[in-house]
């Protein structure tokens, strides 16, 4: 633990040297991190020669000690350590320097190593393609400071409650390994929660295939809710369309972000959609227009009105998908509109 009592100490000459020889920009480490140029030992030249050895160039070295000060007050021992277990899925150094100049926070967090170890080796038993180990290295790091036992708790109960809920075993790998490319996070969950989200699905009359369903279509992020907001997302969305348990559930399976949203987002992309001349009957022939936020609706219908297409009196599927997906429809009402009419009957003028 380092002391942030920065009041009775003075920074450290000796770092503040080492740092200038790298061109380091100083004041940007007094406006983040302070603390870390008062310490009274620091690796600033030990640091910097293994991520050379690495391949990284000076500006490199500069970038990743301004965006990770904390990184100079680590043994070059805890470092060497922490490469030899991302080189476990690295393909190669370059590739790893590229990712310790991008994610430098996820690098240098060491004191889990223990554990970043087993689970990296459990992953890779599981079947996870190194790339997706990587991924999950930056952007989920946490998931590597459980101890590995949780992670494989969390697994075994996904995978018994998949094959309970009619999924075979055959699938059962391919399923797992999908849900958890897609959201990592699930291994923060409880086995515990996990059990319970799935009981509720039972308890509203949602059947086994059903529940493999929106299992399927929510990425896992079922696991993140709990059955309270459930209850109420599913009832907010009961008043608004007016409709019994038997439509309800057919609107949650073709729309899982009815169940997903808590009651304010819901609230407020709906008004967001009446605002725009949208009626009930159209969000609810329609409820996957309630996965777009506001804004991008507004920019949707923006762009098609300037076509002339009339999201009022249309369906709004044309709305709908991806960023891509709508490029691709907008692009298609765009050429219809171009496109001049051809009169089958109409005599052709060709010239002599």
């Amino acid at each position: 633990s380092y002391t942030t009592d920065t009041k009775s100490r003075e920074e450290n000459k000796k770092t503040l040297e080492s740092l200038y020889s790298l061109s380091v920009d100083i004041k940007k480490i007094r406006r983040l991190k302070e603390w870390v140029l008062l310490q009274d030992a620091a690796y600033v030249k030990e640091i910097a020669g293994i991520l050379q050895e690495m391949g990284a160039d000076e500006t490199t070295v500069a970038n990743i000690i301004e965006r990770c000060p904390e990184a100079i007050l680590l043994t070059p021992a805890e470092i060497n350590s922490q490469r030899a277990l991302w080189q476990l899925v690295c393909q190669n150094e370059k590739q790893l320097i590229k990712l310790i100049e991008q994610f430098p926070e996820s690098f240098f967090t060491t004191e889990y190593q223990q554990n970043q170890k087993a689970n990296i080796l459990f992953f890779q038993e599981l079947g996870l393609k190194n790339n997706i180990i990587t991924r999950f290295l930056t952007s989920a790091p946490n998931i590597f400071y459980n101890p590995v036992e949780k992670n494989k708790n969390v697994i075994e109960t996904l995978q018994r409650n998949y094959l309970n809920l009619g999924g075979s075993e055959a699938n059962m790998k391919i399923w797992i390994l999908k849900l958890l490319s897609q959201n990592p996070f699930i291994l923060l969950n409880t086995s515990t929660a996990i059990q319970e989200n799935l009981e509720f699905l039972q308890k509203n009359d949602f059947t086994d295939q059903e529940v493999l369903q929106l299992l399927s279509k929510l990425k896992g992020f079922i696991f993140q809710l709990n059955s309270t907001t459930m209850q109420k997302s599913m009832l907010f969305s009961k008043n608004v369309f007016k409709c019994s348990d038997q439509e309800l559930k057919q609107l949650v399976l073709k729309c899982p972000a009815l169940l997903y949203y808590s009651v304010p987002v819901l609230e407020e992309r709906l008004e967001g959609l009446l605002k725009e001349g949208i009626s009930i009957a159209q969000i609810r022939e329609t409820p996957m227009v309630l996965e777009l936020t506001t804004q991008i609706v507004q920019y949707r219908i923006k762009k098609l009105s300037a076509l002339g297409y009339d999201i009022k009196s249309g369906n709004l599927e044309s709305l709908n998908g991806t960023k891509k997906d709508f490029e691709v429809t907008y692009g298609k009402i765009q050429s219809k509109k171009e496109r001049p009419i051809f009169n089958p009957v109409a005599p052709l003028h060709i010239e002599d």
